[in-house]
């Protein structure tokens, strides 16, 4: 697999445009959603290599989409990051439960998200330029 997709899912205008950015600009091909339902519509449509979930989201949460996704044999081996503002442990605990790979907490670090991203994403030329954008 030579181009890696990203899902982006977040309902804040803000860090939605941030993440993008700091995807794109370490190479990244990008698609948005911004609710939970159309989150779960583009996954299965556009069969990213991962998908950035915010929890908090309108339609439904990021804890009910990943639940979908990962009991779905469409969908169950896309690699899930979610990121959030819920910072409690039982947040990260449902979060990994649900089946997430990884959970950050907001505000994200640029270079902790770029590291996250390239660890996730399949052993290919794009994760591998993407690693070596870090620094």
């Amino acid at each position: 697999m030579t181009n890696s997709k990203i899902l982006v899912v977040e309902d804040s205008p803000t860090y939605l445009r941030n993440i993008v950015d700091i995807l794109q600009g370490n190479g990244c091909e990008v698609i948005t959603a911004v609710d939970g339902e159309e989150a779960l519509e583009k996954a299965v449509k556009e069969n990213p290599s991962l998908i950035v979930l915010d929890v908090i989201l309108p339609k439904k949460n990021g804890f009910q989409v990943c639940r979908q996704l990962k009991t779905s044999p469409d969908t169950q081996d896309i690699k899930i990051l979610m990121i959030t503002s819920k910072s409690q442990d039982s947040d990260r605990f449902w979060g990994l439960k649900q089946g997430a790979d990884e959970y950050m907490t907001k505000p994200i670090d640029d270079n902790e998200l770029v590291t996250t991203v390239a660890k996730l994403l399949p052993r290919d030329n794009q994760a591998g330029r993407l690693a070596e954008g870090i620094g």
